[in-house]
């Protein structure tokens, strides 16, 4: 019988180590070629879209997909799992806090490989969902953090936000820029981050904004930038804005972005210098 996980269930078993674990793991097998991976492809709805994503890791001897519906009254994740061996249904997994994981993994993994030696601390441009597995896995990757910044435009969230993960306030966007590490997950449709903010050496990792009508990150983030790289080159071209917009404005090249898969792999040093900044570029993938 397939097993069948719900939110409490990932919310109990799975811990920012875990995800870090599996999400550095899943890297390594894309670098090595043992994933395969499709980017996520939307169907509009009346009143939102439909989302479809899947990957094949044949190391694991797993197949599956991710999907869900975008809709005014809520967002179902549901993740299902096929086992290839054995030609069966495996699980299936309510998969909200599982992608919130998942996506704070991608950036720690991402801090872990690519933050400047000795970082400690970090800013945050977005109190949501999602900030808060990015405040933990950073933390779990980079066990020298020791001061958080967080910063977004509703002074409610804000301070809830910053009683639970024990960041402080930001009075500005401008305050979260002058971290080491620095994470831009919101829901604006119009650059949050603004490159002349930003000190040398820092980390940009840009994960709210997965259209390419939309950007967290201005042109000169990018210009300034030493080294940048996304979770994968195939969707970031589809749906990355912070990449897309800059390419046709002629600031970057598609040949100077990376996948953090070859950096995770050795493949590719990723940092040349303490004073280089970086970008990841966090879109969510299936694998």
């Amino acid at each position: 019988m397939p097993l069948y996980l719900t939110e409490a269930n990932i919310k109990s078993l799975l811990t920012t180590a875990d995800a870090l674990d599996a999400v550095e793991g899943c890297f390594r097998r894309l670098a090595a070629g043992a994933v395969e991976n499709r980017p996520r492809e939307r169907l509009r709805l009346e009143d939102g879209s439909f989302a479809v994503m899947g990957a094949v890791d044949r190391e694991l001897e797993l197949a599956g997909l991710k999907t869900y519906a975008w809709l005014p009254g809520g967002t179902p994740f549901v993740v299902v799992l096929f086992d290839t061996r054995r030609a069966e249904l495996a699980g299936v997994i309510e998969a909200d806090k599982l992608g919130q994981l998942r996506t704070g993994a991608a950036s720690g993994v991402a801090a872990k490989y690519l933050a400047r030696a000795g970082a400690t601390s970090l800013g945050v441009l977005g109190c949501g969902w999602q900030a808060r597995s990015q405040v933990a896995c950073i933390r779990e990757a980079l066990p020298g953090i020791e001061r958080v910044v967080a910063y977004c435009r509703t002074p409610e969230r804000l301070a809830e936000f910053c009683k639970e993960t024990g960041a402080e306030a930001g009075e500005s966007h401008r305050d979260p820029a002058g971290c080491d590490v620095v994470v831009t997950v919101t829901t604006s449709r119009d650059p949050v981050l603004r490159g002349e903010w930003l000190r040398d050496g820092t980390l940009v990792c840009a994960v709210g904004a997965n259209y390419p009508s939309a950007r967290e990150l201005d042109n000169v983030v990018l210009e300034r930038a030493a080294f940048v790289c996304c979770d994968s080159r195939e969707q970031a071209r589809i749906e990355s804005g912070d990449l897309i917009e800059p390419v046709e404005a002629g600031v970057l090249d598609w040949l100077e972005v990376h996948e953090l898969q070859e950096v995770v792999a050795g493949e590719l040093e990723g940092r040349q210098s303490d004073d280089d900044i970086i970008v990841f570029k966090s879109n969510g993938i299936a694998a």
